[in-house]
């Protein structure tokens, strides 16, 4: 099994939905950079929750994973390195999204519509910056779990129901 087929698929859906989320942001159109402070005013509670959720959610992937390793290794069928490979992919890329979560948290926690020594012209910047953060960690997670949901498949197919043919577990002929 090509390890990077999952990979790819799961990759492409998060490309189309960060499209999908960055085309949604265009549709608002030109802001100017008072209507752009005031939307980055309301809207950066929402933005401070989602980074907060995909933080959460990406430290609670990363415990399962454990678990995920835990039964890969205990279960009777023999499972081949690729699935490990597919495993660790997981990891890298969930580490990624959280470390994005919380530093993009951090900034966006600055009090940068407080002041006034920021022109105005800025906001316009700084709204679609907000924007395309997180669009882009929403996609990340979306990658992620992708990606879990592959692993989980295969899994299923392997020890669950025995697929002894599936390309991510071991031959009989292989094991001796």
């Amino acid at each position: 099994m090509n390890r990077n087929t999952n990979h790819k698929r799961a990759i492409i859906g998060g490309v189309i939905s960060l499209a999908i989320m960055l085309l949604g942001s265009l549709v608002l159109g030109k802001l100017s950079g008072y209507e752009a402070k005031v939307l980055i005013q309301k809207s950066l509670s929402g933005v401070n929750t989602l980074c907060n959720t995909i933080a959460l959610a990406s430290a609670t992937i990363l415990a399962l994973l454990l678990t995920v390793l835990g039964i890969s290794s205990n279960s009777r069928a023999k499972l081949k390195r690729d699935h490990y490979f597919h495993v660790l992919a997981i990891a890298k890329w969930d580490t990624a999204v959280f470390i994005a979560s919380i530093v993009s948290f951090m900034l966006l926690n600055l009090p940068i519509t407080e002041t006034d020594a920021v022109p105005t012209y800025w906001y316009n910047y700084l709204y679609y910056t907000s924007l395309t953060i997180s669009s882009i960690l929403t996609s990340g997670l979306i990658v992620v779990v992708l990606m879990l949901y592959n692993t989980i498949v295969n899994m299923i197919e392997i020890v669950g129901l025995e697929n002894h043919d599936h390309p991510l577990a071991v031959d009989k002929k292989e094991e001796k």
